[in-house]
């Protein structure tokens, strides 16, 4: 059987991408990484944020129900009672939670790891006025929204 030019070019292509093709799939999939794992880790970021404005949330409403527990007083701020008072018999807590700041990427001497009020080695991060009740972050670089930490 004799192979003529009319046979090469009735045959039917077989299926499949170019080279070409497949290039142009990596290149798009490489940009699409690119914008991604930057917002990814924002999320991290954003996540870890959010779980102090929990812990911080819990400690002021620990302090508001022991305030109407107690008729008008708030809990001892000096060093240690803040978490005995409001621990004890885990009335109104179970312990003093423990925050964990993320560093932001220009903040050279930010805390990475916070500790509590009750921290032995007074390297405590929460903020907490006695006389007002008032219990906040006791840090003044920016979140990922441009607000200062111990301002909210």
């Amino acid at each position: 059987m004799e192979i003529t030019r009319m046979n090469i070019f009735n045959r039917r292509r077989t299926a499949g991408f170019t080279l070409i093709e497949l290039m142009i799939v990596v290149a798009i999939i490489g940009i699409l990484a690119a914008i991604a794992i930057p917002k990814f880790a924002d999320l991290v970021t954003k996540s870890k944020e959010s779980a102090v404005k929990g812990s911080l949330g819990s400690l002021r409403s620990a302090i508001s129900i022991y305030y109407s527990d107690t008729e008008g007083i708030f809990p001892d701020g000096s060093a240690g009672n803040l978490a005995a008072s409001l621990t004890t018999n885990g009335k109104y807590l179970m312990l003093i939670p423990n925050i964990g700041i993320p560093k932001p990427a220009n903040h050279n001497n930010g805390n990475t790891v916070v500790t509590t009020v009750a921290d032995p080695a007074g390297a405590a991060q929460w903020y907490y006025c006695s006389s007002q009740g008032f219990a906040a972050v006791s840090c003044t670089h920016t979140d990922t929204k441009t607000s200062t930490w111990s301002t909210w």
